[in-house]
């Protein structure tokens, strides 16, 4: 039984989770990532400056990552179904009582600290369950589950806009947080591996009387019932290094998406235009995601090379988009920037799972969302900061394009100590096999 357990179907009632992962990724991200539609908005409404506006972002950031290795722990001890309904209900009450906009610190503790902690539980235990789910195909299932966000937010922006203009932003909070709550519903349909497991073999294991029952509900509770978290994993320098990787990207990512609507007020572009540029930035991300998850699945190239590849790219674009000086050029550039950040995203926590093994997998998630909370928390403010000093929103992209390109070196480094690791294996196994020259002694050694 266990073995059977162990082996993930790489399709069958997968691809309904799957989808489900899908939606929870629009649910979440897609709202964070098109917040910045009300950056100006509250930022007018309290007075505030860009630095001191931007922490609420940084907040929901800092606990998206932070609730991560808790919501790992609840995955080993519950299942992710569980989890994810959690992440749902306190997605919306973060939203709903956003609504209320007492203050900037009710907004941090609102729309920032629970709203994030949501986002935790709810992205987390999804992403991790398609990871169980698949193997073979497991660089496009996470391509495909991602690629919810991009879907999603092609329509949030444009439907935040109309919302924020119909029932303000306190009013647009509240219906956002309302349609957050269909995270429940995707949550349900995410039936725990063991499950499907005991059904496909039903019939075929029998259980000893007396004590089958709970042992089958012990079983189909949770899959990884016999797992504790792994603290241990930040002793291992591929983990590491691939952590460092992540705390600085974390600084990047969050940047763009931020000021990118400030960035287009500050050109004279119309609202209207500028809600478009998230549209066009959620469809090239949606073919990025999708184009990089089927060639990762071909396995001709190595997805940390690949990677390192596209995180280059995406620096490049970030550097270039500040040159934009209308509405078209900003469009042309938020496209490559938005391409390259697709295919980013759809290979990243492939690479992490090839970096762990599978075994490992859920507590280094945990554990790299929790490191990589540093870099999400940072950046956001550190990039107001900079606008502030420059009086210009161009700082932030030059600091979000200079600190990717920092990460790529160690993705460089990490792949050396990869390659020079699995040298020193083979000498070791060769050197092994000339010092016992009969096949006996050989098996004797193993034994």
């Amino acid at each position: 039984m266990q073995a059977k357990d162990s082996n993930p179907p790489d399709g069958g009632y997968g691809w309904v989770v799957v989808v489900s992962a899908f939606m929870v990724m629009g649910l979440t991200v897609a709202v964070l990532k098109t917040f910045g539609l009300f950056f100006v908005e509250i930022q007018q409404h309290f007075d505030e400056l860009a630095s001191t506006t931007s922490w609420i972002t940084s907040v929901t950031i800092a606990m998206f990552h932070l609730g991560a290795p808790v919501a790992s722990s609840l995955c080993v001890q519950y299942t992710h179904r569980t989890v994810v309904i959690t992440g749902g209900l306190l997605a919306f009450s973060g939203m709903a009582l956003g609504f209320f906009g007492l203050n900037m610190v009710w907004m941090y503790a609102t729309t920032g600290f629970l709203q994030g902690l949501g986002i935790s539980f709810s992205w987390t235990p999804a992403i991790s369950i398609v990871s169980h789910y698949f193997s073979k195909k497991r660089a496009l299932a996470n391509a495909i589950a991602s690629a919810g966000e991009c879907a999603f937010a092609f329509t949030f922006g444009p439907f935040f806009q109309w919302l924020i203009s119909q029932y303000g932003w306190k009013g647009a909070l509240l219906i956002i947080g309302g349609i957050q709550l269909n995270i429940c519903v995707c949550g349900a349909l995410m039936r725990p591996l063991a499950s499907s497991c005991l059904e496909a073999s039903h019939g075929k294991t029998e259980t000893p009387p007396g004590n089958g029952a709970s042992r089958r509900d012990k079983e189909d509770k949770s899959p990884n019932m016999h797992k504790t978290f792994n603290w241990m994993l930040v002793r291992r320098p591929e983990f590491v290094l691939y952590a460092i990787f992540g705390i600085l990207a974390a600084m990047s990512f969050f940047v763009p998406p931020l000021f990118l609507v400030p960035l287009s007020y500050s050109l004279g572009i119309d609202e209207s235009w500028t809600a478009s540029l998230l549209s066009i930035l959620a469809i090239v991300d949606f073919g990025g995601r999708l184009l990089c998850g089927w060639y990762a699945n071909l396995h001709v190239t190595k997805t940390i090379h690949l990677l390192a590849m596209t995180i280059t790219l995406i620096s490049t674009s970030l550097m270039l988009l500040p040159l934009a000086n209308n509405y078209l050029s900003l469009a042309i550039f938020t496209g490559f920037y938005g391409f390259f950040f697709g295919t980013t995203v759809a290979i990243h926590i492939t690479v992490l799972a090839d970096v762990v093994g599978m075994p490992e997998f859920d507590s280094a998630l945990g554990l790299f969302m929790l490191i990589r909370s540093t870099g999400g928390f940072v950046g956001p403010p550190l990039a107001g900061l900079l606008v502030d000093m420059a009086g210009d929103y161009r700082a932030g992209f030059y600091m979000a394009g200079a600190t990717l390109v920092l990460s790529a070196g160690f993705l460089v480094i990490l792949d050396r100590f990869q390659q020079r690791k699995k040298r020193g294996s083979k000498i070791r196994t060769k050197s092994e096999k000339s010092t016992l020259p009969y096949p006996s002694l050989h098996l004797l050694k193993h034994q």
